[in-house]
């Protein structure tokens, strides 16, 4: 099983990949299994019912309205964020949907889509049961799981993980960073090499550097909405958005000798990103919404601040990080309802250092250093957030994460490779640590921050 950057990299909107994104896909998935069966004309109803994680968080997370929009016929990176929540108010407001985008039928949010807070799937806790109705009684059932960075499997793909993601055979697969080592030093090739090499197994390499280049576009311009927006975000904390502020304050002293200055601005880049994230706009699963503004704003740290940076290196960098996280994906997961935190920022966090480090000129021994550190100090991070919204601690971990991506870019490039811990190792860890976490730490509102926060 090999796993493309288009996978990894998915263009969608906020606030959470596997709560948003991930319910948003199985929803349209299911109208159109009834399409294939031929079923849509008959139905009179559809039943959601949300369980596990989803069922704790689904409406901070935005699930209800993702699920909704799905019904619609929406898909995650075609949906237009800016009037998804006209048509979630008009659909309550009406007591219908357009189901499939040509079906009027009668449909309650209310009522029709049942969060079960104490329940959950065998499965995965990111678990969804879709039920319609004819006028004679239920016609279809289908249970689906979101596991993560939006990736979506049905009842008949469990075990199968990421249900045969690349359509032909790689030509360099790998399922360990030992295996990825291996085939570095025997073709003298760089991770985004292999990467590239198994992408144009599937596509043409100008389809390949396109589409990278698009996601980068699509990064770029949240960054730049994120900088330009200001105001409170949704969902009832009343958090202040501030990386417009910010800009404006960094633009009035900004100094290009100040090498402070630079970590400041990286520091906004990944503010804006899950500000805009938080507020539902459009940002790019990297690995996972809730971990979306790492990467981009390590990457723009090396096109504005690295001498030489160009769209071959953005390129290049894309496919580093994905190979990195493709062993996060197979070998631990990227799920904070799963294992916590650690599977969405430290994955991104280790998938930023490792490509900052290729495209630093590092050696796949550095990358794989970088990667490994960034990992490493973020084993047991929580899932704990605040009202059940991607926005306490979610905002400014991102942050803490692009920085300790760039220094751990930094410390691996200016060593031999040579370390005790191996990236495998730390992911394998890592793994062990969020099976041994409990579970209100992992995304389900009821510990740590998210308790305690309440309490004062």
């Amino acid at each position: 099983m090999t796993i493309s950057a288009f996978d990894l990299f998915k263009i969608g909107i906020g606030p959470s990949s596997s709560h948003t994104g991930g319910p948003m896909t199985a929803a349209y998935l299911f109208t159109e299994l009834l399409r294939a069966e031929g079923m849509l004309p008959d139905v009179q109803r559809v039943q959601v019912d949300l369980f596990g994680s989803l069922g704790v968080t689904g409406h901070g997370h935005g699930t209800v309205k993702a699920v909704l929009l799905g019904l619609e016929g929406d898909q995650p990176h075609l949906v237009d964020p800016t009037s998804a929540d006209a048509r979630v108010a008009c659909i309550g407001e009406c007591r219908s949907l357009n189901l499939a985008a040509g079906y009027r039928i009668s449909f309650d949010p209310e009522t029709d889509v049942v969060l079960h807070r104490r329940q959950r799937l065998d499965y995965h806790t990111n678990g969804m049961r879709f039920s319609a109705y004819s006028a004679q009684g239920i016609m279809r059932v289908r249970e689906y799981f979101s596991v993560g960075g939006g990736f979506v499997l049905n009842e008949d793909q469990i075990g199968t993980e990421t249900a045969d993601l690349a359509p032909l055979p790689a030509s360099h697969p790998f399922d360990t960073a030992d295996q990825l080592l291996d085939i570095c030093r025997s073709t003298g090739w760089s991770f985004s090499d292999v990467v590239l090499a198994n992408e144009r197994a599937w596509r043409p390499e100008a389809d390949v550097r396109a589409g990278l280049l698009e996601i980068w576009a699509v990064m770029q311009d949240t960054i730049r909405r994120g900088t330009t927006t200001g105001g409170i975000l949704p969902g009832g904390l009343s958090v202040r958005r501030r990386a417009e502020r910010q800009r404006q304050l960094l633009e009035k002293a900004d100094d290009p000798s100040d090498r402070l200055g630079t970590m400041e601005w990286v520091t906004l880049f990944a503010l804006a990103v899950n500000e805009e994230n938080a507020a539902g706009g459009r940002v790019v699963t990297a690995p996972t919404n809730g971990a979306a503004g790492i990467i981009p704003a390590v990457l723009k740290y090396y096109v504005d601040f690295v001498p030489g940076a160009d769209d071959d290196g953005v390129v290049r960098f894309l496919l580093a990080a994905t190979a990195i996280g493709s062993l996060f994906k197979k070998n631990a997961s990227i799920s904070g309802a799963e294992v916590g935190c650690q599977g969405e920022v430290g994955s991104a966090c280790a998938m930023a250092a490792g490509a900052l480090a290729e495209v630093l000129g590092g050696t796949p021994e550095q990358v794989e250093n970088a990667a490994e550190i960034g990992i490493e100090h973020n084993l047991g991070l929580t899932c704990d957030p605040v009202g059940g919204l991607v926005q306490i601690p979610c905002i400014e971990r991102n942050a803490v994460g692009a920085m300790k991506a760039i220094t751990a870019a930094r410390m691996a490039v200016r060593g031999d490779g040579q370390h005790h811990v191996s990236l495998d190792v730390a992911i394998k860890t890592m793994r062990d640590t969020g099976a041994d976490m409990m579970d209100k730490y992992k995304e389900t509102a009821r510990g740590g921050l998210a308790l305690n926060v309440v309490e004062c």
